[in-house]
């Protein structure tokens, strides 16, 4: 029944902010996007090497949303990279602190986890 993720929404809480760390720290793709007068919201489509697309949302006072320690629901984003030591280090030369350096003790493949401005953790697992 099902053939792909289409897309993940992230509602943020400081747009441009948010913007930027997708687009010019994480290297996302702007596929488009949209200010809704009525909604007063701004929604910008995101792709990574054309895949997997990231909506991003903003809202007027949107609520907080606990993320850890291990709130329930979406648990975290988790993006593939093939040089985990390069994505780290590209990470850090735009002031992102990572976590150390896991192992995945079922497929040995490394890992790490970072937050994006608004404290939602994400993954970079190791391919």
């Amino acid at each position: 029944m099902l053939e792909a993720i289409h897309h993940i929404a992230i509602i943020c809480s400081d747009y441009e902010r948010s913007k930027h760390f997708y687009t010019q720290v994480l290297g996302l793709e702007v596929v488009r996007e949209v200010y809704r007068a009525e909604r007063d919201s701004y929604k910008l489509d995101l792709a990574v090497k054309g895949h997997y697309q990231i909506e991003l949302f903003s809202f007027p006072n949107p609520p907080a949303r606990p993320s850890r320690p291990e709130a329930q629901g979406l648990r975290h984003l988790a993006f593939a990279v093939t040089d985990l030591d390069a994505a780290i280090a590209s990470l850090r030369t735009h002031g992102v602190e990572t976590e150390p350096i896991r192992t995945d003790e079922w497929t040995q493949r490394r890992f790490t986890f970072f937050a994006d401005p608004d404290d939602l953790p994400i993954e970079l697992y190791e391919m």
